[in-house]
């Protein structure tokens, strides 16, 4: 169970209860403090020219607030926003139905923006840049380009792979931010708020637990939120404190350093399989029996942020912290790997 947790988190979180919690406004939005001032400053500029928004790129890991501060920024300007993916736009067709239904101002968002044909990152540029859609109609001797002119319009990209991002699309973006991982006591915050959001009864040392073990994303708080929500109303009072909160996460094996039970077969996996590596992604994958994708993206910068794993050109290595965390013996090669 927090295997799915943490992935449906990360993947595919239900949306219903994401925007029931999401803030409306950057005064609501905690944590990112140096990216939302910069957000609001582009804001009042604009509406102080009576112009509209640059490009903006929101780059993170999954879950830190790329789609809400889209949905803010969309507030703010008091315009329309058009929700869309990279991988949602196959044909240049589609990108021109989302296009020509934008008003002057709106603003378009693409998640996994990196996912983006590069066909259809072409017809992009002159959309960003002149506000012009070039249309190819046929093919061979009969092709013939039509024109559409465009409302001026934001667009705001999001990326969790930013590496991943062209160079000449990275550069049509007049304002690029990347989202960091949340301290516990933002997390702390955010979870007193969606709390009352939810008419939860809950206690500062049950939001302080649950932060703690939150990875450092606000979506994976909410998730542990209502878990904990559950677990309180059926085993106890139905008050979210410092207790109830570890043993609800006790229940699902989520520990005081915020791993999981697929967190530990990695690091197991590790150690004792490949000897503290270093190891290959895709083998790694196939010795706990999880997608590679899924490892690299939702486990592993935790890991690697925490001081657990590392990257290597060799492959992955366990740091000795994880031989403490496994209680295993440290590899006496290591430090040569390292």
């Amino acid at each position: 169970m927090s295997e799915s947790l943490y992935q449906q988190a990360n993947e595919s979180p239900d949306k219903t209860f994401e925007q029931s919690l999401r803030p409306p406004g950057f005064e609501d939005f905690q944590g990112q403090e140096k990216v939302t001032d910069r957000l609001m400053l582009m804001v009042e500029a604009a509406q102080r020219r009576d112009d509209v928004l640059e490009h903006i790129l929101l780059s993170g890991p999954p879950g830190l607030g790329k789609t809400t501060l889209a949905n803010i920024i969309a507030n703010a300007t008091g315009t329309q926003l058009h929700t869309t993916s990279g991988p949602q736009i196959e044909k240049a067709g589609d990108l021109a139905g989302i296009l020509t239904n934008i008003q002057k101002g709106d603003i378009l968002f693409i998640d996994e923006i990196h996912r983006l044909h590069p066909a259809i990152e072409e017809y992009l540029y002159p959309a960003m840049e002149d506000y012009r859609l070039d249309i190819i109609i046929d093919s061979g001797p009969s092709a013939r380009t039509i024109q559409l002119n465009l409302p001026k319009f934001t667009l705001v990209g999001a990326t969790t792979r930013a590496g991943m991002l062209t160079s000449p699309l990275r550069s049509r973006f007049g304002l690029v931010n990347r989202l960091d991982y949340y301290t516990a006591k933002q997390l702390a915050g955010i979870i007193l708020r969606s709390a009352g959001l939810l008419d939860v009864s809950i206690k500062p040392d049950g939001a302080e637990e649950i932060a703690s073990r939150s990875r450092g994303t606000p979506r994976i708080a909410n998730n542990l939120l209502r878990w904990v929500r559950d677990y309180a109303q059926v085993r106890a009072d139905g008050t979210i404190t410092g207790p109830i909160a570890n043993d609800a996460l006790a229940m699902i094996e989520i520990d005081n350093d915020g791993l999981d039970e697929m967190d530990k077969r990695i690091l197991e996996a590790a150690i004792y399989k490949f000897n503290g590596g270093p190891v290959g992604l895709s083998t790694l994958a196939v010795a706990i029996g999880e997608d590679a994708s899924t490892l690299e993206e939702v486990h592993e910068p935790f890991l690697i942020m925490q001081g657990f794993l590392k990257r290597t050109p060799r492959g992955r290595v366990a740091l000795p912290a994880a031989y403490t965390k496994i209680g295993a013996t440290p590899n006496p090669n290591q430090q040569e790997l390292l």
